[in-house]
C-alpha cells in the first residue's frame, strides 16, 4: 500500500507565488511508469527467468503480508526527519544536519543494486538530476547494501549522487520504513535469481527499506514524502520537481 503525501499550496498570502513546472519542462523529464512498462513487457516475452506458479504465489503473499503491516509505511508531511551519519560509497561519513542546511534534499531510500525497478528509478533521478539542481534540490539516496556494493553500482551505472548504507538498519527503523524478509521469500530470491541478500547487506542481514521519497528541508522537516509497499511503485521525477517547486 502506498503513503503519498503532496505538498499542499495554501495560497499566495502563505507561501508566495506558486512555482509550477512548465508542460515543456516536464515532458523532457523521464517517466518511471514508462521505464516500467516496457521492461515488464521486455521481461514476459520470455526474457526474462521463468518462475513457477508457486514461487510466484509466494511473492504475491509477502507484498500483500507487507501491505497489511505497514498499511502507512514512513514519515508524514510535517513529521522532522530523523537524523543519520551513514558512509557513503567512498568510504566517507556523510551527516544529515550538513546535508539538510543545504537543503531541500531529495531522500530516496531503495532496496539495492541488485533491484530492476531500484534501478529504474534511480536511472530516471539521474538522469533528471540537473532539473533537481535547478529546483534547488540535491539527491541523496539510502540503502542497506554495504558500501563496496554501492561502490560496484556507481562505478557501473556513474551515478554523480551520494549513495548511503544504512549497515544496522537504524536509519530504515527510525524513517519507518524497515521489515524484515520472510524466510520463503529469501529462499524464492536465491532459487529463481540467484540473489543472496545478505551477499548485498552483510551477513545475516535479509533486510529491506519499503521504497520511500521524501523532500527535506533546512529546518529538518519532511515537505514532500511517498512511500509504497508494492516494490514495483515509485514516485515519478517530475512529481518530485513539481513538489520542489511548490517550496516557499
Amino acid at each position: 500500500m502506498s503513503k503519498t503525501h503532496l505538498p499542499v499550496m495554501i495560497g499566495a498570502a502563505l507561501l508566495g507565488p506558486a512555482m509550477w513546472v512548465s508542460a515543456a519542462d516536464e515532458a523532457a523529464i523521464p517517466s518511471y511508469q514508462a521505464a516500467k512498462t516496457a521492461f515488464m513487457a521486455e521481461r514476459d516475452s520470455g526474457k526474462g527467468p521463468a518462475i513457477s506458479d508457486a514461487d510466484r504465489a509466494v511473492m504475491a503473499a509477502a507484498t500483500e503480508e507487507l501491505a497489511a503491516a505497514m498499511s502507512e509505511p514512513g514519515l508524514a508531511v510535517g513529521d522532522p526527519a530523523p537524523a543519520f551519519a551513514l558512509t557513503n560509497a567512498k568510504g566517507e561519513t556523510v551527516r544529515s544536519e550538513d546535508l539538510f542546511a543545504d537543503g531541500p534534499v531529495v531522500l530516496t531510500f531503495y532496496r539495492g543494486a541488485w533491484c530492476p525497478y531500484c534501478n529504474l528509478q534511480l536511472r530516471g533521478l539521474s538522469q533528471s538530476l540537473a532539473a533537481i539542481e535547478q529546483a534547488g534540490g540535491r539527491l541523496v539516496a539510502i540503502t542497506p547494501q554495504t558500501p563496496d556494493k554501492s561502490l560496484e553500482q556507481v562505478q557501473q551505472d556513474g551515478y554523480p549522487f551520494e549513495i548511503l548504507s544504512d549497515l544496522d538498519s537504524s536509519v530504515m527503523q527510525a524513517y519507518g520504513l524497515y521489515f524484515e524478509v520472510p524466510p520463503e521469500l529469501v529462499d524464492v530470491y536465491k532459487r529463481n535469481f540467484d540473489l543472496d541478500l545478505a551477499e548485498y547487506n552483510g551477513e545475516g542481514r535479509y533486510v529491506l527499506p519499503v521504497p520511500a521519497t521524501y523532500i527535506i528541508d533546512r529546518a529538518g522537516l519532511v515537505r514532500f514524502a511517498y512511500a509504497d509497499t508494492n516494490y514495483r511503485e515509485r514516485v515519478e521525477p517530475a512529481a518530485i520537481l513539481r513538489a520542489l517547486a511548490d517550496l516557499p
